[in-house]
C-alpha cells in the first residue's frame, strides 16, 4: 500500500501530572519524523490527560493537553498511557472504562514507565506479560499477581506492550512505525534519529555486563551486588558472599569502602531498604509483610533502620510518601544516609 492511500493512524497519549516527558516524547518522535520524512501526516497524535488542561511532566516543563471526554469516543490505532510516581493513583472508573473500550474495538494499547500499572488496574495484562521501569519492579509484581513481569526494556504481548521508558521508548516507537510503514521508512527514521542500533524486546534493562560510561567499580564489588540483590528475602552471610567470590572478607570489605563508600553490611541493607520503600510507597502491603520481604526477622528492627535510612518511619512514609524521584538515591550514590552498619 502506498502512502499516498495508506490509511491515517490515531495514536492517543494518556498522560498524568509528572509524567516522564522524556519517555513519552521519545516513543512519538519516530512517527513525527516518519510523517516528515515520507511527505505525509500518516500518523497523529493528541496527548490527552483525564481533566485536560496543562499538566506538569517530572522535570517541570507544562504541556497543554485534551480531555479524555474528546477522544473516548475516536477509535485510535494505538493508545499509550505515559506515568511514572504514583500510577495507582490514576485508576478511575472513566479512564479504566476508555482504555476497555480501546482494547475491545481493537486498538494496540501500551504503558511507558509505569503506565503498565494502569493497565493491570484496568484489568488488560491478567495472563500477559508486561515490564515497567526496574524502580518499580518490585511493586509491580506485588500489584499485578495475575502478570508475568519481566525485566526486559520493552514487551510487546499481542495488542498489548509495555515498556521502561527512557530512550527504549525510542526503540519501541520505531518499530511500530516498520510495522505500518517499512523498512525503508523505518531505517531512514532511525537514521535521521542518530539511532543507530535499534534494540530488540530481549534486551534487559539493565545488563550485566554494560557500563555505559566505562567500567569504574570493582569485578568483585559487582558480583558481591548481584548476591545481595539475588537474596533480599533471605539475606546471606557477608563471610558467605566473601566465600563465594573467593576473597577474604577484609578485601571485600576494603573494596566496599572505595567504591560504594560503606561497608557491605550497610550496603546490604540499604537495598533491602530501598526494596522495602518502593513496596512502603507503591504498595497497600502490611508492613509486617514488606519487612518479612526485605530480610527483617522483626517489625521494630525494620521500622528502626528504615527510619535511620529515610528519616521517618515506614508508616508515616506511607501517608506523607509518594516521594518524587529526585529525593530518592540508590545507596551506592547516597553515603550520608549509611545509618549504623548492623544488619
Amino acid at each position: 500500500m502506498s502512502d499516498a492511500i495508506a490509511p491515517k493512524l490515531e495514536i492517543v497519549v494518556l498522560v498524568t501530572p509528572h509524567f516522564n516527558v522524556s519517555a513519552t516524547t521519545s516513543f512519538v518522535d519516530p512517527f513525527r519524523i516518519a510523517n516528515y520524512l515520507s511527505g505525509t501526516a500518516r500518523f497523529s497524535w493528541t496527548y490527552v490527560s483525564e481533566a485536560g488542561g496543562p499538566v506538569e511532566t517530572s522535570s517541570g516543563l507544562v504541556i497543554e493537553t485534551a480531555t479524555l471526554g474528546q477522544v473516548v469516543n475516536h477509535n485510535p490505532w494505538l493508545v499509550v498511557v505515559s506515568t511514572s510516581w504514583t500510577p495507582e493513583r490514576h485508576s478511575s472508573p472513566q479512564l479504566k472504562a476508555a482504555l476497555q473500550k480501546w482494547e475491545s474495538s481493537g486498538a494496540i494499547l501500551g504503558g511507558l514507565d509505569t503506565g503498565a500499572i494502569v493497565l493491570a488496574n484496568a484489568g488488560l495484562l491478567k495472563g500477559k506479560t508486561a515490564t515497567v521501569h526496574y524502580e518499580h519492579i518490585d511493586a509491580f509484581i506485588e500489584i499485578a499477581a495475575d502478570t508475568d513481569v519481566s525485566e526486559n526494556m520493552f514487551v510487546l504481548d499481542g495488542r498489548i506492550f509495555t515498556c521502561c521508558g527512557g530512550t527504549a521508548s525510542t526503540d519501541l516507537g520505531l518499530r511500530f512505525v516498520h510495522s505500518v510503514a517499512g523498512e525503508s521508512l523505518a531505517n531512514a527514521t532511525a537514521r535521521y534519529l542518530f539511532h543507530h542500533d535499534v534494540r530488540g524486546e530481549e534486551r534487559s534493562q539493565n545488563p550485566k555486563w554494560v557500563e555505559p560510561l566505562g567500567y569504574v567499580t570493582s569485578g568483585v564489588v559487582r558480583d558481591a551486588i548481584d548476591q545481595m540483590e539475588a537474596n533480599l528475602e533471605t539475606p546471606v552471610s557477608i563471610p558467605e558472599i566473601s566465600q563465594n567470590l573467593g576473597v577474604s572478607q577484609r578485601q571485600l570489605g576494603r573494596l566496599f569502602q572505595q567504591y560504594a563508600q560503606k561497608s557491605p553490611v550497610a550496603y546490604y541493607r540499604d537495598i533491602r531498604l530501598d526494596r522495602a520503600r518502593g513496596l512502603v510507597t507503591q504498595t497497600e502491603l502490611k508492613l509486617s509483610e514488606i519487612a518479612a520481604a526485605s530480610g527483617f526477622n522483626s517489625q521494630v528492627h525494620f521500622s528502626r533502620a528504615y527510619s535511620q535510612r529515610f528519616g521517618l518511619p515506614p508508616s508515616t512514609d506511607r501517608v506523607e510518601g509518594r516521594v518524587p524521584f529526585e529525593f530518592r538515591a540508590w545507596p551506592m550514590f547516597n553515603p550520608g544516609l549509611k545509618g549504623a552498619d548492623a544488619g
